[in-house]
């Protein structure tokens, strides 16, 4: 498994995997986030591959200099295998390689089941944040 930045190649794959693993309401939500995030900044959406299947991906921004991860999805089959983790982490190098100020889990209604996962990984109950506005990727 690799992770990897987006590819403009991934975007069938990646839009199939978000319908799969997410709710109708939060798939919409996050199609919208990812491809403002992708206008914004590309580096920031990273996806797990095994060879050309896409089976993970991470979509995070940056906004007023802190790191947000906005949204993690992995293809059922591959749960439970590392995926996950490995996407979070790689995220967080490029956070911390940009020098912002703080890294945040944004909660929502959404993301709620992969906080364990995040708290596996040493992040606590002050690292997570439900922004008091909307992130520019979620708002436009």
């Amino acid at each position: 498994m690799i992770v990897r930045s987006f590819h403009l190649s991934d975007f069938y794959p990646v839009t199939q995997l978000l319908q799969e693993v997410l709710s109708e309401e939060c798939c919409k939500e996050t199609k919208k986030a990812f491809s403002r995030q992708l206008s914004l900044d590309s580096q920031l959406v990273l996806v797990a591959a095994i060879e050309e299947e896409i089976i993970g991906l991470i979509i995070g921004t940056i906004d007023d200099n802190k790191g947000y991860y906005y949204r993690i999805a992995v293809h059922p089959d591959h749960r439970g295998k590392g995926v996950g983790k490995a996407l979070i982490n790689s995220l967080k190098q490029r956070f911390i390689h940009r020098k912002v100020s703080q890294i945040v889990v944004t909660v929502d209604a959404h993301n709620e089941p992969v906080l364990p996962l995040y708290r596996s990984l040493g992040y606590s109950a002050s690292d997570f944040l439900k922004p008091l506005k909307p992130l520019r990727i979620v708002n436009g």
